[in-house]
């Protein structure tokens, strides 16, 4: 590859509990590239402002904190300020405060050129909601990842009840829509595919059948 040719990048955008974040990590792993999980940087500012008693409605405080966040991403294990914050980050409260506080174009600025630095030889799956749009509008390959809000919410639930947290299903499935609606809805990259991604509803689909589906289309691509 010549210098002068950025890292390839596929991209993975879709709304919350789609998979995307599963599937970005075994695309990744099956072309021995890097993987991004960029929601976790909207979640670490989140979980900072929950920590430190920073406003959530104080815009340019909120921003500076994703400025200077100490983050370290260590495999399985998600390093802020030293300590593992892995599990901590999908609680549901810090995952409502992230879909807030990703409204707010500063912080979108403050972490946009961080997630930018991701892309590296030999390539980068990036995961998340406007990797496609904003953050890697030149990548090769656009997935937008979609799957109806029942399957997604039962996802979830499974998810969070196998980490050992209490839930319950409706909760879930109201939370899920209002973060639908405003993902979508807010002014500042909003949920939405790409003019030239490519659309998989993963509702019926298995993870294998999933991430076969997207190397498939990679494959597609290559000369």
């Amino acid at each position: 590859m010549s210098t002068n040719t950025p890292a390839p990048v596929i991209t993975i955008d879709g709304p919350t509990a789609s998979g995307k974040g599963t599937i970005a990590s075994l695309v990744a792993d099956r072309l021995g590239w890097a993987v991004l999980d960029s929601g976790a940087l909207y979640r670490l500012t989140a979980l900072s402002v929950l920590r430190s008693g920073v406003n959530a409605d104080d815009v340019d405080a909120v921003a500076q904190l994703a400025r200077t966040l100490n983050v370290t991403f260590d495999g399985e294990r998600i390093l802020l300020d030293g300590e593992d914050v892995a599990q901590a980050i999908r609680k549901e409260d810090v995952g409502n405060l992230a879909s807030r506080i990703a409204a707010y174009q500063p912080v979108r600025e403050a972490l946009l050129q961080r997630q930018r630095d991701f892309r590296q030889a030999p390539g980068l799956v990036a995961d998340g909601r406007d990797m496609g749009t904003v953050v890697f509008p030149d990548a090769p390959l656009k997935i937008f990842l979609v799957a109806n809000v029942r399957a997604r919410a039962e996802r979830r639930y499974k998810q969070l009840m196998e980490k050992g947290f209490s839930v319950k299903l409706t909760d879930l499935l109201e939370d899920m829509q209002a973060r639908d609606a405003r993902d979508a809805g807010r002014a500042n990259a909003p949920l939405v595919a790409a003019a030239d991604a490519v659309t998989i509803d993963s509702s019926g689909l298995s993870i294998d059948q999933t991430v076969s589906r997207v190397l498939a289309l990679w494959s597609e691509r290559q000369p």
